[in-house]
């Protein structure tokens, strides 16, 4: 357990934490219950992917955070939507051999205590690939600046994905990511990466 914290961050069954997981979510990124029981069912969807690596955070048995990601597949849903985004910036390379973080969240009551950075640092370690690609909300939040910080670079922005009047950014970093071992991050956390 992490002394400063009270925080561990260990491997999870993605579906079978799902529904906890998505109360992470609907609170830390303002989500109704429609958008909780809609995501659900994408959750469970992506808990099946091959390479799907799950992380919980967890503080006296309840999840706080959650984060996971897959290698990225240029025919998943996410990825033809930001397709032409990348393309028309030079990046349509960033389909190809890269981790896509598809869920970073963190409780707003443990944010700002490196829980975010912690969950999106191990994810990336344990992928194996030596690139990353998310998206975020295209605002200068807190979860903007921390995966800048991390070494994330805008590789698109003002992305539009259907169902939602909010703009996104597409952001991509080489990996490991900068400041190995400092676990520090600005609250905010639950702005994430959504893909």
């Amino acid at each position: 357990m992490d002394q400063l914290t009270g925080v561990t961050i260990e491997a999870i069954d993605l579906a079978a934490w799902a529904p906890q997981a998505l109360e992470v979510q609907a609170v830390a990124f303002g989500l109704t219950p429609e958008e909780v029981a809609v995501r659900l069912h994408i959750v469970g969807r992506h808990a099946q992917q091959p390479g799907v690596i799950a992380l919980g955070a967890m503080s006296g048995g309840r999840l706080v955070g959650f984060g996971y990601g897959m290698p990225n597949q240029r025919e998943h849903w996410w990825s033809t939507v930001i397709e032409p985004y990348l393309a028309a910036e030079g990046h349509g390379d960033w389909l190809d051999g890269v981790f896509a973080v598809t869920e970073l969240h963190v409780l707003p009551e443990f944010q700002g205590q490196g829980v975010g950075s912690r969950l999106i640092r191990t994810l990336c370690e344990r992928s194996g690939l030596d690139r990353s690609i998310l998206s975020a909300i295209d605002a200068e939040t807190p979860a903007r600046r921390l995966y800048r910080g991390l070494g994330y670079r805008d590789l698109a922005r003002a992305v539009r994905f259907p169902a939602t009047d909010r703009l996104y950014a597409v952001m991509g970093a080489r990996l490991p990511l900068r400041g190995a071992g400092a676990w520090s991050a600005p609250a905010g956390e639950g702005q994430g990466a959504s893909g």
